[in-house]
């Protein structure tokens, strides 16, 4: 079965939410379920190298045919072999690669040269979309909140502030309204030249930046997606215009469009004892405006 020949082509960056595309190859993974490959949908699929957004929802109609579309994820197309999610071994965009989006359903399955209508759970894109885009902007925050901590220069944040988020994250998980981000402070942090005294008072911390927060929401900024093709291994980069001048951080999420749809984003700090070392744990909220 012949395998797609170029990227998938996605609409998930500018805010679509439906797409008709023409499936490209089916691929069976066992216990019932396919993946779906079309030439192009607004379905937005975990991102294999940095997991940190969860799949949409939705669902795939074609002809008389319909499923729901249990999963998603990226792949890989190198020397006619497929391999998808964590089977991939590259990072999205390596060279002599085809890059591709597999939608995963369950029993029946279009076929080869079907039109297919995707419709993705708009509801629950905007929840992963507010999340996303207010994990970016409490990071900065929290670069921010810490940047007198540091005794060495460290690479800058968007912001041109110290980045303690770049230095020390672990892992970032996007959730509806919200996201966690886990930090390990440990020997290599100290050795970039973090004093790890500064994590003393978190909720001292923890206010500084939701004061920043708060001023930053006040704005109703405006928030883009900047990108130069739609394949899905073009590069993307997260634009949002604060007072401080544009923050532009690489970002294959979704996001709002302006936090003028925004009522509040807040950060609370826990800091664990983890396997013989230290985490810092933000959780961020995000209260949308009614």
């Amino acid at each position: 079965m012949t395998l797609p020949s170029v990227d998938t082509r996605v609409s998930y960056p500018d805010g679509a939410t439906v797409s008709t595309g023409t499936v490209l190859h089916v691929e069976p993974l066992g216990d019932g379920r396919s993946a779906v490959l079309l030439d192009r949908t607004a379905f937005h699929p975990v991102d294999t190298a940095w997991p940190d957004q969860p799949a949409d929802r939705g669902r795939m109609r074609w002809g008389a045919g319909e499923a729901a579309i249990v999963d998603g994820v990226t792949g890989g197309v190198h020397d006619g072999e497929l391999l998808l999610g964590r089977d991939l071994p590259v990072r999205m965009g390596a060279p002599e690669w085809v890059f591709v989006v597999g939608h995963v359903v369950e029993g029946v399955a279009p076929a080869v040269g079907d039109a297919v209508e995707v419709t993705v759970d708009a509801g629950y894109r905007s929840a992963l979309s507010a999340g996303h885009t207010a994990c970016h902007l409490a990071s900065l925050a929290l670069d921010a909140a810490l940047a007198d901590a540091w005794t060495k220069p460290v690479p800058p944040d968007a912001l041109g502030a110290p980045g303690f988020d770049a230095a020390a994250i672990q892992s970032s998980r996007i959730e509806e309204l919200g996201s966690t981000d886990v930090y390990r402070i440990g020997k290599s942090l100290r050795k970039k030249g973090f004093d790890v005294a500064a994590l003393d008072d978190l909720d001292a911390v923890a206010a500084r930046a939701n004061a920043t927060l708060a001023e930053w929401v006040a704005t109703g900024a405006s928030v883009r997606i900047e990108r130069d093709d739609d394949a899905i291994s073009a590069r993307r980069t997260w634009v949002c215009e604060l007072p401080g001048g544009d923050a532009r951080i690489p970002c294959g999420g979704t996001h709002l469009a302006g936090l003028d749809t925004v009522a509040g984003i807040t950060v609370a700090l826990e800091l664990l004892e983890v396997d013989g070392g230290r985490e810092l744990r933000m959780r961020t909220a995000i209260v949308p405006s009614r």
